[in-house]
């Protein structure tokens, strides 16, 4: 993908219409220093409209858009119970508009932008486990309960009458909640007009009634035609900070931009190449990358459930399972209309606040954020996925300090892929720094997100092992920072080696060391950090959507 040729594309884009509303009270608002403090926390969510041109999806296409939206309502209505059991009780609870407000953005009283720190009085530290398991449980008692489906991402975990560990498979405990969402999905199906999706749907339908998620994985891995695409089910694990396994609730709607996703689908093929490149020692490497997975690029168009808590996400990277990775790869999907409405609302404001204005030229969208971001969910298939001297899933030797290391392997081998293709002749007219500084941008927007999720933890691993490698500066008089190109590319290429080896190696207790000593913002920063909210930039974005917003 050349630089010219991303330039030329976002025109032939499907014109997706983003409103983001302006932070800045009008004049007849309320002045920002007469809110009230819970007032900030919800303007720290800036408003944005899910809006996209469906004109070329067919009357079938479009009512089966409508029955995954419902779909993805129902993972919104099993997710709450995720976090924190009983949507109605908890929200009846809350008498204040705005901290019922703030409690819905972040499923529960506990905020996901400030390290799940409660912020309403009535409510202490979030659990660990958030409903996962009972509040009382330890790690000892986990680990001398003898059930071989503890583990299992599908599976609560419940005392008995007599106060003994038990396992619940979700589809037993969200019975009713299930069989609507699979009888959807089986409606849903009939209308589909392309026959792998036609296929996937059934299989999903038929994996919510067991919790067998393999088939369904292997058949959204076999689509390759679908316009309309839909990530549903239990996904990700971060939910759960108590074990770091049991998966959370989720469903997102998305149609295909066919443009953009011609033209990046070409890396995919290279990516076995890339692994070879790593810089790692040979056993760190032998696994395959599989090339069969592809790389497309959409306009979500619905957000229910996890993917919707706190932080949105911009980009996907499944399936999780690594069976299936290794079988067939990933699909790494770039949510492009998302991506731009935080790139333009949050991360160019923080860039003007905090980076030298030498460098400011270098934060980009396309040459920058887009591919840092893209690039970012193609590492996630790099790397190891089990350790090297046995059968044991990285996952389950790194435990709850799995997805923090991840998420800074992603981040830190998707900006060495970059620079590697760069050297590979894919991107002749590139000037790095463009990724490189925004990058750098980047990690001041993401570490907004709290050091309690994994990306947090993340970049703050990131940003210490760059700042100690001298990759960046700081001007003390200014307060804004400026990359070093050579000691940038170097220290990329150092981190890549250190993560990978300690998850090849299944090395927790490393993996724990830097983890707790890095994972926490310095005084420096947060004051860099309190720059950023003092000037009204807001953390994240909120959406307005539905079947009205779309026209639907």
């Amino acid at each position: 993908m050349k630089t010219k040729f991303l330039n030329i594309m976002i025109f032939a884009s499907v014109v997706v219409l983003l409103t983001a509303c302006n932070n800045t009270p009008k004049k007849e608002e309320v002045k920002t220093e007469e809110l009230t403090e819970m007032q900030k926390l919800v303007n720290n969510y800036a408003e944005v409209e899910l809006k996209a041109d469906l004109s070329h999806l067919s009357a079938n296409q479009k009512e089966m858009v409508k029955k995954l939206i419902e779909v993805a309502d129902i993972m919104e209505q099993l997710f709450w119970k995720d976090a924190i059991g009983d949507k109605e009780t908890f929200l009846n609870s809350v008498e204040d508009k705005d901290a019922k407000r703030y409690a819905m953005i972040n499923y529960g009283p506990w905020d996901r932008l400030d390290g799940n720190k409660p912020f309403i009085d009535t409510y202490g530290e979030k659990p660990l486990g958030a409903n996962y398991y009972p509040q009382d449980i330890t790690v000892e008692e986990f680990d001398a309960f003898a059930d071989p489906n503890k583990t299992s991402w599908y599976t609560l975990i419940r005392r008995d009458e007599e106060g003994n560990l038990k396992c619940v498979w979700y589809h037993e405990e969200y019975a009713e909640e299930i069989a609507r969402a699979a009888k959807l999905l089986d409606e849903a199906s009939e209308l589909a007009e392309d026959e792998g999706f036609k296929n996937y749907l059934k299989l999903r339908a038929e994996a919510l009634r067991t919790d067998d998620y393999y088939a369904s994985d292997i058949a959204w891995m076999e689509m390759k035609n679908n316009l309309v695409d839909f990530v549903v089910g239990p996904i990700e694990s971060y939910e759960d900070a108590f074990k770091g396994i049991k998966a959370a609730h989720s469903g997102q709607v998305l149609v295909k931009d066919l443009v953009w996703s011609k033209n990046i689908e070409h890396f995919n093929a290279v990516l076995p190449d890339l692994q070879a490149s790593l810089p790692v020692d040979a056993k760190y490497k032998k696994e395959s990358a599989s090339s069969s997975g592809d790389m497309n690029v959409y306009y979500v168009i619905y957000y229910g459930g996890d993917c919707n808590s706190g932080s949105k996400n911009i980009a996907i990277n499944l399936p999780n399972d690594p069976n299936v990775q290794a079988k067939m790869g990933s699909r790494k999907l770039q949510l492009k209309n998302a991506m731009q409405a935080k790139f333009e609302t949050i991360l160019v404001p923080i860039a003007e606040l905090l980076i030298d204005e030498s460098q400011m030229k270098h934060v980009k969208f396309e040459d920058g954020f887009f591919q840092n971001v893209m690039f970012h969910e193609v590492a996630h298939g790099l790397g190891v996925k089990f350790v090297v001297d046995g059968k044991q899933s990285v996952r389950e030797a790194l435990e709850d300090y799995y997805s923090p290391l991840e998420e800074a392997k992603a981040d830190i081998t998707g900006l060495y892929m970059v620079t590697k293709l760069y050297e590979m002749g894919e991107f002749p007219e590139k000037d790095l720094m463009d990724n490189y500084v925004t990058f750098l941008a980047g990690i001041f927007r993401s570490v907004r997100f709290g050091v309690a999720s994994s990306h947090g933890k993340a970049n703050m691993l990131e940003f210490y092992y760059l700042q100690e490698k001298g990759a960046f500066t700081r001007n003390a008089e200014t307060g804004k920072y400026s990359v070093n190109f050579d000691k940038m590319k170097a220290a990329v290429s150092d981190m890549v080696n250190e993560i990978i080896v300690i998850q090849g190696n299944g090395d927790k207790a490393s993996a724990k060391k830097w983890i707790d000593a890095k994972s926490n913002v310095g005084e420096e920063l947060q004051k860099d950090l309190d720059r950023i909210g003092e000037a009204g930039i807001p953390k994240d974005i909120v959406f307005k959507q539905g079947v009205d917003i779309l026209g639907l």
